[in-house]
């Protein structure tokens, strides 16, 4: 009796290996090759000259070799982050948790709005919103076109291309507009602007 038991649970334990661990993900594996999945199921890659630059799903803030010559957009800053701009660490993601009144929140606000008005070159003020606030993820790619438009000037300025060109390629990144935000693709209009 316990022999048979024991072959019984023996053969149940190959049969359930044999389909959820080859099977089943060979399955899977097959309905992502499916045409229009296939991008989504590898991490919506970019690749340029053959090498994976990056994700158009996941937005690392880039840093400059020297900040007084800053070539990139930037992304909302993270969470994450040691400093008021960034950049934050993309392997601990997530939003503060601070409710919209914490000091500490508020502190960070300020000192971020200081800090990118003071790169941008231009007053407190003009310096939107989600720019001095972290998204829920900490790596979202995509910023406002307010924002795109108050970095544009720095970026022509140090990649020597003309601002009307560098406008053409925020507006080329920018999407959503009746139902959906408007919002541009930080890491798809960096690489954008690197191939310029």
């Amino acid at each position: 009796m316990l022999f048979r038991q024991t072959m019984a649970g023996l053969r149940l334990l190959l049969v359930l290996t044999a389909l959820l661990g080859v099977v089943y993900p060979l399955a899977v594996w097959g309905v992502t090759r499916l045409p229009g999945l296939h991008a989504n199921a590898e991490g919506s890659r970019i690749v340029v000259d053959g090498r994976v630059v990056g994700s158009s799903l996941i937005g690392v803030d880039p840093v400059p070799a020297d900040p007084a010559r800053d070539p990139y957009f930037h992304t909302r800053p993270a969470a994450s982050a040691e400093t008021a701009t960034g950049p934050g660490d993309p392997s601990s993601t997530g939003g503060s948790n601070h409710a919209g009144d914490n000091p500490d929140l508020l502190a960070a606000v300020r000192e971020r709005r200081a800090a990118i008005a003071a790169r941008e070159g231009v007053a407190p003020e003009r310096v939107p919103v989600d720019a001095v606030t972290a998204s829920a993820s900490g790596v979202d790619p995509h910023i406002s076109p307010a924002y795109a438009e108050l970095q544009v000037p720095r970026v022509a300025r140090v990649t020597g291309l003309p601002e009307g060109e560098v406008r053409k390629l925020v507006a080329a990144h920018t999407s959503g507009g009746l139902v959906e935000q408007e919002v541009v693709n930080v890491t798809l209009l960096n690489v954008a602007v690197h191939d310029r």
